[in-house]
């Protein structure tokens, strides 16, 4: 963003010098009276000078097309870095998305496990032991395990999918 503006501000200044040297050839032309030429060399000078300034006038303007186009690809460039950065913050809000809600459904379950294993321990310090309590404890923890594997799954996405766009590159 730095050079954006370092170029947009030098190709001012340029504008700004051109403008000036055409104000004072114009100027320098209409002030001036004819009988004043009437000496060859004074008028060769001026024709140099002309000559000069038109040169110096070109190398801006050449200088100023350099510069415009290069603004041009550095924000074209600019846009798609953008561009690309908006596509990656969009997939890593819906990875993290995916992640909270795989936390979520983890935390929910490991509260019914505790749950349920509170109820077998205090069933089991009773003597009793209850087929449907046992039954219960053992799908909560089935139900957990599966959160667990579905959030490293998630999570083994989220690896693949930032290798990916590295292993394209080196392919």
């Amino acid at each position: 963003m730095i050079d954006i503006s370092e170029l947009e501000r030098r190709i001012l200044y340029a504008l700004e010098r051109i403008d000036r040297g055409m104000d004072t050839l114009t100027e320098g032309r209409g002030i001036v009276p004819v009988q004043a030429f009437a000496v060859e060399a004074p008028m060769a000078q001026d024709d140099a000078e002309v000559d000069e300034l038109r040169s110096a006038l070109d190398a801006e303007r050449s200088a100023n097309a350099q510069l415009t186009e290069r603004v041009r690809a550095i924000k074209d460039k600019q846009e798609t870095i953008v561009s690309d950065l908006e596509k990656k913050v969009g997939r890593l809000t819906q990875q993290l998305d995916r992640a909270d809600a795989e936390l979520q459904r983890q935390r929910r379950l490991n509260a019914e496990l505790v749950l349920a294993n509170q109820g077998l321990s205090d069933a089991a310090r009773d003597g009793a032991t209850d087929p449907e309590l046992l039954n219960k404890v053992l799908m909560t923890e089935v139900d957990a395990l599966r959160a667990a594997r579905s959030a490293e799954m998630a999570e083994m996405e989220e690896i693949l999918a930032e290798l990916k766009p590295l292993i394209g590159e080196v392919a």
